[in-house]
């Protein structure tokens, strides 16, 4: 028996929330909905017979449903692709990016100061 098989939800607490969740919806392109958060569909088997969903919330820094200190990993198609239009809209993208037999990896930093991790998995990532 498995105990953990995913995850489940991320939850972390911001200064300003409601700016904090626009930054996320207009670089990242997250679907925030009206109660504050969005909701990812996943499948667990390639072939798409069982599925799933990982919540994505962001709380008020007040809140004391958990502590601050995260960092996330968000999965993308076209790491470049993203990297570059993020720099384009003035967003904090560290230089440096890594690949391995794990994929690409990227860094951009949001307004509050949260690293945020960007991973293209590796049967997505093509050597150029």
């Amino acid at each position: 028996m498995a105990r953990v098989t995913g995850i489940g939800g991320i939850f972390f607490k911001a200064r300003d929330p409601e700016a904090l969740r626009g930054w996320y919806a207009r670089h990242l392109e997250i679907d925030i909905q009206p109660w504050g958060g969005a909701v990812f569909q996943w499948s667990h088997d390639p072939r798409g017979r069982e599925g799933g969903s990982t919540v994505w919330s962001i709380a008020p820094e007040s809140s004391d449903y958990h502590s601050r200190p995260f960092m996330i990993n968000y999965r993308v198609a076209d790491l470049g692709a993203v990297l570059a239009a993020m720099r384009a809209e003035g967003c904090q993208v560290d230089e440096k990016t890594e690949v391995s037999e794990l994929g690409a990896f990227g860094w951009v930093t949001d307004p509050e100061g949260n690293r945020v991790e960007l991973w293209q998995p590796p049967s997505l990532h093509k050597e150029a």
